[in-house]
C-alpha cells in the first residue's frame, strides 16, 4: 500500500547503526551493493542512494522495489514513499490525497517525525501531526465516512519523515529479515539435506552476514529418489535470497561409506556418519576459506542430536560448528521454512532414517565411539570431499 505518485521506498537497517563510523559506512556500501543485485536480478528499475543511517530506492515501481528491498539480509524495514517538499502545505495535501486512495473505514492517526537542525523548519513534529490529521479528518468526511482518531491503535496510519531538503509520507512499514547485508562477514559451509531443517539453518546465518556454501552428503542407496533434488532445490531457493553470490551445490558422494558404517556398526553409525559429513564439510572449507560448518540439528530432535551425542559429533571438526535452531521445536523451525519459502522443497530426511538403526545410541561417549568406528573414516571424508562434483545453482 502506498500513497499516490509513489516514487521512492525507505529502507531502514537496523544493527549497522550501533557499529563505529568505518565499519557502517562499510555495511552500508555492501547492503546498498545487495539490493541493487536484488532489484536487478527481480528486473526493478530503481536508483540506489546511500545516506546516513539510511537507503533510498527512487523508482518508478514502488511495490515490487519495496518487495526487493524487504527480502534483503540487513534491511530492518522499507516503506514505498512520496515525496514532496518540506512544508506544512505540500505534507497536508500529500496526506490527505493519500487518504482518499487508500483509506477504507476504521480510526487513523498521522505519525510525524521531523529531522535536521531546530531552524531547518518553522514547525515541528507534532505540528505535522495535528494540520496534517486536520487534512486527514477532512479527507475521511469527503469519503463519505465518519471520522475517527485513534492514537494508539488505529485501523489506519499515516506516517511522515520530513528531513531539511524533502519529506516522505506513507503508510506501511514493511518488515524486512533483518540482520546484517549479506557479504560482511566470512563464508561458512552449509551441510544441506532434503530436510526442513538446514536449509533454516543456512538462512539464518545468511541473515548475519555470512556467504554459504551449500555441501550435500549423498547417501547413495541409502538416500531415497529425491533426495538430492529436494536439497537442490532448498538451495535454489536461499540462492534467491543472495543475487549478488555464486551458491554453487557441492555433492561430496558418500554411497560406499555409508554402506560400509550400517554393515560394520549398530547403535552408533548415525553418530560415525555425521562425524564423516562434519569433517567432509570442514575439508571442503578449507578448499573454499571458510570459517565454520552451518547445520540445521536441534538438542534431541533424534537420537544424533542429544546433548551427549552432540559433543562426540564435534570433535570431529576443528571449525566451530554453527547450529542456529539447536534450541528451537520442530514446529518453530517448520513456521520458519513456511516464512522463507524452503518449506514447500523439503520434506522428512527419509534417507538419514533409513540409515539409522532400530536402536541409535543416545548417550556416547568419544572414547567408545572412536574405538568402534573405521580408523580411516576421516582419511575417506577428506577423499571423497576432494572428489566432490560442483554445480551451478539455478536462478
Amino acid at each position: 500500500m502506498h500513497p499516490p505518485d509513489a516514487d521512492v521506498v525507505l529502507v531502514r537497517h537496523g544493527d549497522l547503526g550501533v557499529k563505529s563510523e568505518q565499519v557502517r559506512r562499510r555495511m552500508e556500501a555492501r547492503l546498498a551493493e545487495n539490493l541493487r543485485a536484488m532489484l536487478s536480478a527481480r528486473e526493478v528499475g530503481g536508483d540506489v542512494e546511500v545516506r546516513r543511517n539510511r537507503l533510498f530506492v527512487h523508482t518508478d515501481a514502488p511495490e515490487a522495489a519495496t518487495a526487493a528491498a524487504a527480502d534483503t539480509f540487513g534491511v530492518v524495514a522499507a516503506s514505498p514513499a512520496v515525496t514532496v517538499d518540506p512544508t506544512l502545505d505540500a505534507i497536508e495535501d500529500a496526506l490527505a490525497a493519500a487518504t482518499e486512495a487508500n483509506f477504507d473505514g476504521g480510526s487513523f492517526a498521522v505519525d510525524a517525525r521531523r529531522a535536521g537542525p531546530a531552524d531547518a523548519h518553522p514547525f515541528a513534529s507534532t505540528d505535522i501531526e495535528s494540520d496534517g490529521g486536520a487534512a486527514v479528518w477532512n479527507a475521511v468526511e469527503s469519503l463519505g465516512y465518519d471520522p475517527v482518531v485513534d492514537l494508539e491503535d488505529p485501523d489506519f496510519t499515516l506516517y511522515v519523515e520530513c528531513r531539511a531538503d524533502e519529506a516522505y509520507v506513507f503508510l506501511e512499514r514493511r518488515d524486512g529479515p533483518g540482520g546484517l547485508p549479506l557479504g560482511t562477514q566470512r563464508p561458512v559451509v552449509a551441510l544441506v539435506s532434503g530436510g526442513i531443517d538446514s536449509p533454516v539453518a543456512a538462512w539464518k546465518l545468511m541473515r548475519r552476514g555470512c556467504p554459504v556454501i551449500p555441501v550435500y552428503v549423498d547417501l547413495g542407496d541409502y538416500g531415497g529418489p529425491d533426495h538430492r533434488a529436494r536439497a537442490r532445490a532448498t538451495v535454489e531457493r536461499l540462492s534467491d535470497y543472495a543475487p549478488g553470490e555464486e551458491m554453487a551445490f557441492h555433492v561430496v558422494d558418500a554411497g560406499d561409506v555409508v554402506a560400509d558404517l550400517a554393515d560394520a556398526m549398530s547403535e552408533l553409525r548415525m553418530l560415525s556418519l555425521r562425524r564423516f559429513m562434519l569433517a567432509a564439510a570442514e575439508a571442503v572449507a578449507e578448499d573454499e576459506n571458510a570459517v565454520g560448518i552451518v547445520t540445521g540439528e536441534a538438542i534431541g530432535q533424534k537420537s544424533s542430536q542429544t546433548a551427549a551425542n552432540v559433543a562426540v559429533t564435534d570433535a570431529a571438526a576443528t571449525l566451530p560448528v554453527h547450529r542456529p535452531n539447536l534450541t528451537l521445536d520442530k514446529a518453530e523451525i517448520t513456521e520458519a521454512a513456511r516464512a522463507i519459502g524452503t518449506f514447500q522443497d523439503s520434506t522428512v530426511d527419509t534417507g538419514c532414517n533409513r540409515v539409522a538403526p532400530e536402536l541409535p545410541e543416545t548417550n556416547a561417549s568419544l572414547e567408545t565411539l572412536r574405538a568402534a568406528e573405521p580408523g580411516d573414516l576421516f582419511e575417506r571424508a577428506r577423499a571423497c570431499a576432494a572428489e566432490r562434483s560442483v554445480v551451478p545453482t539455478e536462478r
